[in-house]
C-alpha cells in the first residue's frame, strides 16, 4: 500500500514543519498519527532537525497504534520504535535501545522526567491525546513543562482539547508557547477571560471568549472537524429499552428506595455524593451490584437477555462491546461462553490484529481502557454499550473506533436502556453533548425527590 496524503494531512505535515511547537486539535479518524509520523520522518531524515522522539500515549495506544502505523507503510517502515512499557527494568531497556521514536504510557511521564532530569535526550515529544494533560495541578503536566525547556519541538494531538470547557485550554498551550499566548499562569487566564459565581466555585467564560482564545492561539493550532474532511458512512443510534420484568422491577424499586432515603436532602447532596449514588443506581439497572466487600450480587438477568437477543439479531456480524462494572464482564463473559461464537477481552495489540482480520466475533472492552487511538474500524461496524457512560469525551471517542476512516458500512451504536432508570437519565446527559456535569446532578435530585414523594 502506497502512501498518499490527502491534501488537509499535507497541510498539517507542512505546517509541523514550519512549527516548533503546535496542536493539531483534529476531529477523530483524521488520521492525526499517520501525519506525525510523516513530519518525524521528514524531520530526521530528509532535514536532519531532530535526532531522538519521545510519543507519550495512553497505555493502549502505546502498545500498537504507532508500531501498526509504522508497519503499515513502506514508505514509513525504516523508522525504528522502542516501546518502553512494563516493569522499571523492561523500560529502561527500551530507553537505552538505539531507535528513532520511543514510545512511553502517560502513567510513566513523571518517572521519565525524574529519570533523567536535566539529561533529558529528547528534542522532540509528541503528546498523543493532549488533553491528558489539561489540567494545571496535575503531575505529568509539571513534569513536562519542567523539561520543556530541553524540547526542541512538541506536538500535541488530540480531538477534543477542551472537553469540560475553555479552562482546560491554558495548561496545553502552555506546554506548546510557555504562556506567550494565554498568559504565564492559570488564575491569570482565568482572572482575564472568565468570571466565577457569587461563591466562586464555578467559572464561564466572557462575551467572546472563545474567539479572544481561538485568535490568540490559532497560530500554533490546526483544528479540523471530520465531517469537513471525510465522506464516511453514516452513524445510526440504535435505543434498545430493557423492561424489567416484575419481580426485577420490585428488587430495583426497592432498592433504589432505600438507597434514596439514606439521602438527607436532595438539595444538599454534593457532586461526590451524587457520584456514588449514580454508581450504585446504574450497576442496578445493568443487573447486579456490588456490596461493601467488593463481591457482587445478581438482582436480575434482564439486560443480559436483551444483549443476547440483540448479538442474536446480529446474525453473526461482529460486535465491539463496552461494558462499565467489573460484574458486567464477568456476567457477559459466563453467558457468551454458551455459544459458539468468538469471544475476547481487548487486552493487547494482537486482539485488535485478530479482530481486524475478522477472527473476533465479540470484543468486550472498557471505555477508559480503549476510547483512544485504536484503529478498530476493519474488525466490524457494530458497537454496543451495555454499560452506559457519564462521559461524553468517553463516549463519543469509544465510538470513533468504528467510525473512522477506513470504515466502509453504516457504523450502528446499540444502547441497551433499561427503562425507568438510571439509564434514562444518562442518555440524556449523552445527547444533550453540553453541561453533562450539571446535569448529573440535577438529574439525580430530579430522581431523589420523585422516589420520596412517592
Amino acid at each position: 500500500m502506497s502512501l498518499k496524503l490527502h491534501p488537509y494531512q499535507a497541510h498539517c505535515v507542512d505546517k509541523i514543519l514550519e512549527n516548533d511547537n503546535i496542536g493539531l486539535f483534529l476531529d477523530m479518524g483524521l488520521g492525526k498519527t499517520l501525519i506525525t509520523l510523516t513530519s518525524i520522518n521528514k524531520l530526521k531524515y530528509d532535514r536532519f532537525l531532530v535526532n531522538k522522539v519521545l510519543v507519550i500515549a495512553p497505555k493502549k495506544v502505546a502498545e500498537a497504534t504507532w508500531q501498526n502505523e509504522i508497519e503499515k507503510w513502506p514508505e514509513l517502515n525504516h523508522l525504528k520504535v522502542s516501546t518502553a512499557l512494563g516493569t522499571e527494568r523492561q523500560r529502561i531497556k527500551a530507553l537505552n535501545t538505539t531507535a528513532d521514536v520511543y514510545i512511553i504510557n502517560r502513567e510513566n511521564v513523571v518517572w521519565l522526567v525524574d529519570l533523567y532530569q536535566n539529561n533529558w535526550p529528547f528534542d522532540m515529544v509528541v503528546c498523543d491525546e493532549f488533553s491528558s494533560f489539561k489540567s494545571y495541578q496535575a503531575k505529568r503536566f509539571k513534569a513536562l513543562k519542567s523539561v520543556k525547556p530541553h524540547i526542541k519541538r512538541l506536538i500535541g494531538l488530540t480531538g477534543t482539547p477542551s472537553p469540560n470547557g475553555l479552562l482546560d485550554l491554558w495548561s496545553q498551550v502552555y506546554l506548546l508557547d510557555s504562556g506567550q499566548r494565554l498568559g504565564k499562569s492559570f488564575f491569570g487566564f482565568r482572572a482575564n477571560y472568565f468570571k466565577s459565581d457569587y461563591m466562586g466555585y464555578s467559572y464561564e467564560p466572557v462575551e467572546n471568549t472563545e474567539k479572544l482564545i481561538t485568535d490568540k492561539i490559532s497560530d500554533i493550532c490546526i483544528s479540523m472537524k471530520a465531517e469537513d474532511y471525510l465522506d464516511l458512512p453514516p452513524v445510526t443510534d440504535n435505543i434498545i429499552p430493557v423492561r424489567l420484568t416484575p419481580k426485577a422491577e420490585k428488587q430495583y424499586k426497592t432498592m433504589e428506595r432505600d438507597m434514596i432515603l439514606a439521602v438527607p436532602d436532595a438539595e444538599d447532596i454534593d457532586a461526590t455524593s451524587a457520584a456514588a449514588l449514580s454508581n450504585k443506581l446504574l450497576q442496578l439497572a445493568n443487573g447486579a451490584i456490588y456490596d461493601e466487600d467488593h463481591n457482587y450480587h445478581e438482582i436480575h438477568g434482564c439486560k443480559i437477555d436483551a444483549f443476547m437477543e440483540l448479538i442474536e439479531q446480529l446474525n453473526g456480524k461482529s460486535a465491539l462491546v463496552f461494558y462499565n462494572y467489573q460484574h458486567d464482564l464477568v456476567r457477559l463473559q459466563d453467558v457468551l461462553a454458551k455459544t459458539k461464537l468468538r469471544v475476547k477481552k481487548l487486552e493487547g495489540p494482537q486482539d485488535q490484529l485478530d479482530w481486524n482480520n475478522g477472527k473476533i466475533d465479540i470484543l468486550l472492552t472498557h471505555p477508559a481502557s480503549s476510547a483512544y487511538g485504536l484503529n478498530l474500524q476493519q474488525g466490524g461496524n457494530h458497537v454496543v454499550w451495555f454499560g452506559l457512560n457519564w462521559n461524553y469525551e468517553l463516549y463519543t471517542q469509544a465510538n470513533k473506533r468504528l467510525h473512522r476512516q477506513g470504515q466502509t458500512e453504516k457504523v450502528i451504536i446499540h444502547h441497551l436502556v433499561t427503562q425507568d432508570t438510571r439509564d434514562e437519565d444518562v442518555m440524556e446527559a449523552l445527547r444533550r453533548k453540553e453541561d453533562v456535569q450539571n446535569y448529573v446532578l440535577d438529574s439525580l435530585k430530579a430522581r431523589i425527590k420523585r422516589v420520596k414523594g412517592e
